[in-house]
């Protein structure tokens, strides 16, 4: 591993810095590169052995040079910032720091979001390994070298990032929010808020071979529960007493209101909130996607969804490989799962939230790729929403 990447570096700024400085203290996040990585199992003996070790150092020493660049513009802007590795990152490094910068491609970018879950500190993502004018003509039967990063998340590249550091820290680049995913699990003795996802979720069982079993619906707040008490008891103490003419608890104080499993049907409770689960569909599928409008032009496009514009704030989802049978009432055989059909790929909106409860054994939600997941188990229910703090991303003027 790179010396730069070891360890956390710091680097002072003269006293006499520019006034003119939107940001004063920077946290760099520099990705492992797959030669170091590699490096390391090769070791320990147990590297691949069709590794093209060439291209791979190429690629590392072309990133190497890209954080050396870096360092050198902002040691020439005079100011304060830290370095430490992608894989080392944790929220103790985001202390006093007014801007992060994500060095590498597309996935350190969300790595990075992860740790700004409340949305407070700006993000800057540099392709540290841009495809080149020669990597495109080397590439004969597509038009881009997927071996490398799309960096559709970063506004600066190894090439041009002199002049966009410089917009960024005097405030002439283009800062905006992007929306993204709320995940909440509730299990039998815990509830768990997931970390933002900035592109996807994948809802799945951890076998692609395996089906993944759930009941899909939508949340709506229980009307007479919307005003919670502070008895701890969940609302029900903001309650109306049983005779004063709100909802159809009864004429009097001697009659006993409706449990609410009567009165509702399904419900749930997410933060002591009740929600009645409305229009739920059980689903036999290989998982579901959600995605927002800047995840919707990656696993979602190819899995079949809808490019959606970087400013909605709605989601997508789409069901995976959905096994639907057919229905004996339908008339022609077919036609009866034409509704069923349609909820397979749908937008949630502000407001709206989408409600997931797991039937199969075994499940996981991976967030924004591969690298960190939740794992779930029969029971346990899900609720999706866009309601977490956006996150302010810099990005490439169009």
């Amino acid at each position: 591993r790179a010396a730069i990447t070891r360890q956390a570096h710091r680097a002072h700024a003269p006293a006499t810095m520019t006034s003119s400085l939107r940001f004063r203290n920077l946290l760099v996040v520099i990705k492992q590169t797959a030669y170091e990585e590699y490096s390391q199992l090769k070791l320990r003996g147990q590297a691949p052995k069709a590794l093209r070790w060439k291209r791979l150092e190429s690629r590392y020493k072309d990133h190497k040079s890209c954080v050396n660049d870096l360092l050198r513009i902002l040691r020439h802007h005079k100011v304060d910032f830290s370095c430490v590795n992608r894989v080392e990152l944790d929220r103790q490094h985001l202390a006093n720091v007014d801007l992060v910068v994500a060095v590498g491609g597309d996935g350190t970018v969300l790595s990075s979001a992860h740790f700004l879950d409340h949305g407070t500190i700006p993000l800057l993502g540099i392709n540290s390994d841009p495809i080149t004018t020669e990597d495109q003509k080397s590439v004969k039967k597509k038009k881009t070298d997927e071996r490398r990063s799309h960096g559709a998340l970063c506004m600066c590249t190894a090439n041009d990032m002199e002049d966009g550091i410089a917009r960024v820290l005097h405030g002439g680049a283009t800062l905006l929010p992007r929306t993204r995913i709320q995940t909440t699990v509730k299990s039998t003795f815990s509830e768990t808020r997931l970390v933002p996802a900035l592109n996807d979720l994948l809802i799945a069982n951890p076998s692609p071979a395996a089906v993944s079993r759930f009941r899909m619906g939508w949340l709506e707040e229980v009307p007479e529960y919307s005003s919670l008490g502070n008895g701890g008891d969940g609302g029900l103490s903001s309650l109306p007493p049983a005779g004063g003419g709100h909802g159809n608890y009864g004429a009097s104080m001697d009659e006993p209101r409706p449990p609410l499993q009567a009165q509702y049907g399904t419900v749930t409770r997410f933060g002591g909130i009740p929600y009645d689960v409305t229009n739920s569909l059980n689903v036999w599928s290989s998982g579901m996607w959600v995605s927002t409008a800047t995840g919707s032009s990656a696993a979602m496009a190819a899995a079949g969804g809808k490019s959606m514009s970087t400013d909605q704030t709605d989601l997508q989802y789409l069901i995976r490989e959905h096994m639907i049978e057919k229905t004996a009432s339908a008339t022609d055989g077919e036609a009866g799962n034409e509704s069923v059909e349609g909820m397979d790929n749908g937008m949630l909106g502000d407001g709206e939230q989408l409600h997931l409860r797991w039937n199969s054994q075994k499940g996981r939600i991976f967030i924004d790729g591969s690298h960190l997941s939740h794992n779930l188990e029969l029971g346990d229910e899900v609720l999706i929403n866009n309601h977490a703090p956006p996150l302010q991303l810099f990005l490439r003027d169009k």
